[in-house]
């Protein structure tokens, strides 16, 4: 339960901290937000094969089955993605931002920009502001944040249990 809450914290601090930096400060547009917003997310999650092996070698003599492995990585997945979803309800709060009204104009203005048709236009704002008033409830824009980092998550403590089980990979220092 340290682990996760430690390195969990530590990921998920550090992935919304930087994307929220960005967003703050007008770094990225929005058409290149995504990939630099996932990029952010597995930096972080990082900490996932970080914190998996320093539980396998401080707690487990340097060997731990895949399962438990498993297990110590999706706590700390779990831990990052609840922090970066309350990082994000945070930033919203504090800072004002009308996020969807942003990122629906950066779309519909990459869209004229490749020629849409006005009709393919109107289409998608209409989507986009059906998008943007469900985004206003809480409830469903927490487990929309929480789903946008967790899998990602999920991915490094697949990658890092199967890894981490063989104590030849890394093996703990004496």
């Amino acid at each position: 339960m340290r682990y996760s809450l430690v390195y969990g914290g530590l990921s998920g601090a550090v992935a919304i901290s930087v994307l929220v930096f960005s967003l703050a400060f007008n770094l990225p547009n929005h058409s290149h937000s995504l990939w630099f917003g996932y990029l952010v997310m597995l930096v972080a999650l990082s900490l996932i094969f970080v914190g998996v092996k320093r539980y396998r070698d401080v707690e487990c003599g340097g060997v731990v089955s895949f399962g438990r492995a498993f297990a110590v990585g999706l706590g700390i997945a779990l831990v990052a993605a609840v922090i970066y979803a309350l990082g994000w309800e945070l930033y919203l709060a504090v800072s004002g931002k009308d996020f969807m009204a942003e990122y629906t104009a950066s779309i519909l203005d990459r869209m004229r920009a490749e020629g849409a048709t006005p009709a393919a236009i109107a289409a998608k704002a209409a989507e986009m502001r059906s998008m943007a008033e469900a985004y206003r409830n809480p409830l469903f824009r927490l487990p929309m944040t929480f789903v946008e980092i967790f899998p990602v998550g999920l991915v490094v403590t697949l990658m890092s249990a199967a890894l981490l089980r063989n104590p030849k990979l890394l093996p703990a220092r004496s």
